[in-house]
């Protein structure tokens, strides 16, 4: 992995390359001006090297506020939200049978067909893109939508014929405050998405509502809804039943873990059963009352004031993928402004906020430092006619920068549940394409996870294979399993009472 020091870079990288500047007689001259610009870039991205005291000072944090979520006295005020999920226990592998799931947490919507057999899975899908227009339209607009996406899967998999009743598993990943498996009321919109009529509704309520409407898919019902960080954790632990806490590093980032009943003074369900429970924090809010404003930049600042969410999700907005990419942008302009780049020279794409894509940070980092084909062709597409290798190596080390600190950042809540969690064996399970595409993120994060939990405490990190398809589908099959249970139970109980002795 590649050096991010910023001693290390400027000793090798920024020499002044003298094809790039008026030839001077005078070598002294030359020298004393590289030092100086040497001390501009350091002065322009130091803000984004955070150290060790940062970073445990995040988790002391964290932790506090996580405290304040499991607690209805304090739930109000805590920016970590910490809502149950009613889910409480890991696939038992007697799971089976068709089912469908949906998943919406972005601009690509998918429906899937799952089918579970024991530790086998099958899966079938299609996505289908939320147009802007209904991103920012109307709740009704947005769920006759995902309806009619439902329909058109539904009839290209020939499943409207066969009358099999299909439980549905939802993934929503948005901030959501459950009242049970089936039902989760939005408390807030992320991502981009700004439809009325949604935030404080029941989201289950409105896709059965906009189901109803269409009146030809009677054989589908909603049984459970999740967020992709439950979707992450269920599927992992279908083949690792170790795994405990699940997080979402994409668009934007979220986790949820496993924690003991008796630490959720929120919990309204049944205290029988097992005595734990999955917690959705909703950790990317962390930071909206200030208390990380110790480590924001100008950068950070300036994505905050011109997000459709100002003064929210600031933890995500330092970490995710949808911001990631305008960070460097941002550091990488204030370096060209300053001349330190392209010849002080810029394009029009490179001044457009969100054109610096967060694929490019990865493509960048991972690009060959010998000759930098790809990052040379990153140029091409921003029109950035004037570059050379040094150019490259500087905006490389930029975006490094970014990665590094998103990947301590996401470590340092990683590291904090694990040590609140303080299991001798935990698997992280993780999806999303920052983690998954990233050259770098696993490393980083294992790297700083390890300096940061508690000695005795073991952990893995672990790919998680579409846990937002087939978590939710196996969170629905448990729901129907435990609906089928309770039937069961029901009809024995009424046989009972007939005056009739259960057969053996």
């Amino acid at each position: 992995m590649p050096s991010t020091d910023m001693t290390d870079f400027l000793a090798t990288d920024l020499k002044i390359q003298p094809e790039r500047r008026p030839i001077r007689k005078v070598s002294k001259k030359k020298g004393k001006r590289s030092a100086s610009v040497e001390k501009t870039v350091e002065n322009i991205l130091k803000p984004l090297e955070l150290t060790d005291d940062d970073y445990y000072k995040v988790m002391e944090l964290m932790e506090a506020e996580i405290f304040k979520g499991l607690d209805p006295d304090t739930n109000d005020a805590a920016t970590i939200k910490c809502y149950p999920t009613y889910v409480r226990a890991v696939p038992d592998g007697t799971e089976s049978g068709n089912f469908l799931a949906l998943d919406l947490g972005g601009t690509n919507f998918r429906v899937l067909l799952i089918n579970l057999n024991g530790p086998d899975v099958k899966m079938e899908s299609k996505i289908f893109i939320i147009p802007q227009n209904i991103m920012l339209g109307t709740g009704v607009q947005l769920f006759d939508h995902i309806a009619d996406c439902i329909f058109k899967f539904m009839t290209d998999h020939n499943l409207l014929e066969s009358g099999e009743t299909l439980p549905l598993g939802f993934t929503f990943s948005f901030p959501c405050k459950q009242f049970g498996l089936d039902k989760a009321v939005l408390t807030n919109w992320t991502k981009g998405f700004k439809c009325e009529g949604v935030e404080g509704e029941d989201v289950v309520h409105l896709l059965h509502e906009a189901i109803d409407r269409r009146g030809d898919m009677k054989n589908v019902r909603c049984l459970a809804i999740i967020n992709d960080t439950l979707g992450a954790l269920m599927s992992c632990a279908h083949s690792d039943k170790e795994c405990g806490i699940g997080l979402i590093l994409g668009t934007g980032t979220n986790a949820c873990y496993i924690e003991r009943l008796s630490s959720v003074h929120t919990w309204d369900g049944e205290t029988s059963g097992p005595q734990e429970v999955m917690i959705n924090t909703e950790w990317g809010a962390f930071g909206n009352n200030g208390n990380l404003d110790f480590i924001l930049t100008d950068f950070d600042r300036s994505i905050d004031k011109h997000s459709i969410n100002p003064g929210k999700q600031i933890y995500e907005k330092m970490i995710s993928g949808m911001y990631m990419g305008e960070i460097a942008r941002l550091a990488i302009e204030r370096l060209r402004k300053n001349n330190l780049l392209f010849e002080g020279e810029g394009s029009y794409h490179l001044s457009t906020r969100g054109r610096f894509y967060t694929k490019y940070v990865s493509e960048i980092e991972g690009d060959d430092v010998d000759s930098f084909t790809v990052t040379k062709q990153i140029f091409e597409e921003l029109e950035i006619t004037s570059h050379s290798e040094q150019d490259c190596r500087l905006v490389r080390h930029v975006c490094s920068l970014v990665s590094k600190r998103a990947a301590y950042l996401a470590s340092s809540g990683i590291a904090c549940l694990l040590n609140r969690m303080n299991k001798k064996e935990v698997t992280v399970g993780i999806d999303g394409s920052l983690y998954r595409f990233h050259p770098f993120f696993h490393d980083l994060m294992m790297e700083k996870t390890k300096a940061l939990i508690i000695p005795g405490i073991n952990f893995k990190m672990m790919l998680s294979h579409d846990g937002s398809g087939k978590g939710a589908a196996l969170v629905a099959a448990v729901a129907q399993r435990l609906i089928e249970k309770k039937n069961q139970a029901d009809n024995d109980n009424g046989n009972e009472a007939e005056g009739g002795e259960p057969e053996n």
